[in-house]
């Protein structure tokens, strides 16, 4: 008497644990490990830290390039021969370099300190630089400190826009 038949092949049996062993010796489903989170959920924080750090660096390097609001009149600045002395460590030298912004790229500056402090380069001896930032004009005249936008459109006869 056959009470029991496989739906995948159509044998018959007669009781329901015979059909049981032969559906999982003859038509067994590949049972699925269960997913280890773990694993994935580091992968996916170093993949957000990297996507952050990527986007930060593009978002610099973007920046970086985009034009300076005084581009035209540092860029004047370097060919009527004015030139900015200073040094790395000097604060009034980054304050000076800040106003700039983009644009400082296209101003002369000339990097008077040598590493670790250990004394002043020789271009800037030659130069008679003894304090920083120092602006040189292109008559050879300096300025010493922090100057303004006005006093270097002035005394190099750029027009400041």
């Amino acid at each position: 008497m056959v009470e029991y038949e496989c739906k995948e092949c159509s044998r018959e049996f007669s009781n329901k644990e015979a059909l049981e062993m032969h559906n999982r010796s003859k038509h067994f489903e590949k049972v699925k490990e269960p997913v280890d989170l773990k694993k994935y959920k580091k992968w996916g924080i170093f993949l957000v830290i990297a996507l952050l750090i990527f986007g930060a660096a593009y978002g610099y390097s973007w920046w970086q390039n985009q034009p300076g609001k005084y581009d035209d009149f540092a860029q004047c600045l370097t060919d009527n021969g004015v030139k900015m002395y200073g040094a790395y460590w000097c604060p009034h030298c980054l304050d000076q370099k800040k106003e700039f912004g983009n644009s400082w790229q296209y101003v002369d500056y000339i990097e008077c300190s040598l590493p670790n402090n250990g004394g002043q380069t020789q271009v800037c001896d030659d130069a008679g630089i003894e304090g920083y930032p120092t602006w040189e004009l292109g008559d050879g005249t300096q300025l010493s400190g922090v100057q303004t936008f006005e006093t270097l459109a002035e005394k190099s006869g750029c027009v400041l826009s």
